[in-house]
């Protein structure tokens, strides 16, 4: 049985989704940071968890050949980085076997020959950098966060970032010592800037300097833009975003623009992009472009067809996409993506395309209901993946292509099943760096209609595999759910929900939350839970 503090001899015989090593010591698990497959080393046990302990090298007894001295003096301290310690050849096989374990694992799909995409460029290719800021010793510094904690590492001439971005930190934390304006503490809750957020131009050179403020007003507004236009000349704009919440959500809800623009310009795939602070765009514009190409030719699509992108961010997928295809719809639910979505297109004369501020399971629901004919979709979905709502859209849609672009092996796997389970075929999968030197990989694959009745399968799905009992005009059992705890404050179960379906006269699916006992007694829904859910129905437009 292992022990706290104690020394083990171990063999690295794996990695975890995150790039740790990965041992066994009679057959328990420990979890190793900055070790490579096939190195034998000494550990020591920091911690004993449920399903597995984590440990740290203490001695390295045979190195790997993969192994190289990091080239950055805060690796292991800062968490920026994970794999400094070992050769780009070993991180991309790292990468690769991750995506194909995913895949074959959780996705039950055969990828034996999945190529990756590594970058040329190692170093220096983020466009942009989020710098938290604290008080340590009296002094304004800002970096990164040590791995799993907030504690601000003052990483200095960081290797992901170009010279630009340490320029600009310079300027800020400069101001704040000059002008005695204090970090955020957010253990009290008090003290001013809390982060410095980047927008860096790959091909326009352009810089947006955004600073975070727990804050009503901008202490010093003037010597904050003296200090970044005399380190950063070229900064095309100066912000501040306002933010007084407690938590971790970085940019607040208002925006203050107290130099230049409150955008930047830059060029990808050809197409020229507005860029707020808000908008969603990949970190290194290479490695973007070959992702977006892929995409672009898995899609296959000709000027007759229509394509449907959701998670849309700033429209860069569905534009690369609109010179394609006669019809071009993009969905995404931050309002000023959206807008900026609709000045992109204008400003490169796609007029075959048309942008909605929604959630996407909503608009894919829509979409369906009203019987667009689709041709092909995109999915570029945030970590946690595609909702169950829309994979079921998707299905009911029926396009004869679905591209996904995924940031998680593990919840594109996922999908991946669900999808061929409705009656898609995986056809082709690969995978880009876009962050080297780190665990992150985005992968991009073709699902392909297969040679299946799609209907009968597609009904079999829902009801059966996917639980979409909820799933017909309106909203899911778990939308409404969530609506009326967000309105009313109250919990309410499927059975309740179910109930005053009935009453309503909507149908629930057939003995749906029914016991196949006779003669018993079920808990009815309290009239204020009825009256919340009855709400919730009304809202969804389910009844009037």
């Amino acid at each position: 049985m292992l022990k706290l503090n104690e020394r083990y001899p171990v063999e690295i015989t794996g990695y975890t989704s995150d790039g740790e090593g990965v041992a066994r010591i009679d057959g328990e698990v420990i979890f190793i940071p900055g070790v490579i497959a096939g190195e034998k080393c000494v550990i020591r046990i920091v911690n004993i968890g449920k399903t597995a302990a984590h440990g740290v090298l203490e001695t390295l007894t045979e190195p790997s050949p993969h192994r190289v001295e990091p080239d950055c003096p805060y690796f292991g301290r800062c968490g920026g980085c994970d794999f400094r310690h070992m050769d780009y050849d070993e991180e991309l096989r790292l990468k690769r076997r991750r995506v194909r374990d995913a895949l074959e694992r959780i996705g039950g799909c055969s990828v034996p020959e999945l190529e990756i995409t590594g970058a040329a460029v190692q170093n220096g290719y983020r466009n942009k950098v989020q710098f938290p800021v604290a008080q340590q010793k009296g002094r304004a510094v800002a970096g990164f966060y040590r791995a799993r904690t907030h504690e601000v590492i003052p990483a200095d001439g960081c290797r992901l970032q170009p010279d630009c971005a340490e320029r600009l930190k310079k300027a800020v934390t400069d101001w704040m010592r000059e002008n005695r304006v204090p970090a955020y503490d957010e253990k009290t809750h008090t003290g001013c800037v809390r982060h410095i957020y980047l927008r860096l131009g790959f091909v326009s050179r352009q810089a947006l300097c955004c600073v975070v403020l727990n804050a009503k007003k901008t202490p010093q507004p003037a010597a904050l833009v003296e200090a970044i236009l005399r380190e950063v000349p070229q900064t095309a704009g100066i912000v501040v975003s306002y933010n007084e919440k407690r938590g971790n959500t970085i940019l607040g809800d208002r925006f203050e623009t107290l130099y230049g623009s409150d955008t930047i310009e830059d060029t990808l795939c050809g197409l020229r992009f507005r860029l707020s602070a808000r908008s969603f765009y990949q970190v290194n514009h290479d490695q973007a472009e070959r992702l977006y190409d892929a995409a672009v030719r898995l899609a296959g699509l000709t000027e007759k067809d229509s394509v449907l992108d959701l998670y849309c961010g700033a429209g860069t997928i569905t534009l690369c996409l609109a010179r394609h295809a006669g019809k071009a719809y993009g969905v995404e639910i931050i309002d000023a993506a959206i807008r900026d979505a609709r000045e992109n297109a204008a400003r490169n004369g796609l007029e075959n395309t048309e942008f909605f501020c929604a959630d996407a399971g909503e608009a894919a629901l829509e979409f369906a209901r009203r019987g667009v004919k689709l041709d092909v979709i995109v999915v570029d979905p945030p970590r946690k993946g595609v909702s169950r709502d829309v994979i079921a859209a998707m299905l009911e849609m029926a396009p004869k292509r679905i591209v996904y672009v995924s940031c998680d092996p593990a919840t594109l796997a996922r999908d991946v099943k669900l999808l061929r389970e409705g009656g898609y075929a995986l056809t082709h999968a690969e995978a880009f760096d876009l962050f080297p030197r780190c665990a992150h990989i985005e992968t991009v694959v073709l699902l392909s209609k297969g040679e299946i009745d799609s209907k009968k399968v597609r009904v079999e799905f829902s009801l059966e595999n996917m639980d979409m009992s909820g799933f017909q005009k309106g909203a899911t059992y778990p939308q409404i759910k969530e609506y009326v705890q967000e309105h009313s404050g109250l919990k309410v179960s499927s059975l309740y929900i179910s109930q005053v379906k009935r009453k309503c006269g909507l149908d629930v699916g057939q003995n749906y939350n029914l016991s196949k006992k006779e003669n018993v007694k079920q808990p009815q829904c309290p009239p204020e839970k009825e009256e919340a859910i009855m709400e919730a129905l009304r809202y969804y437009g389910m009844i009037k």
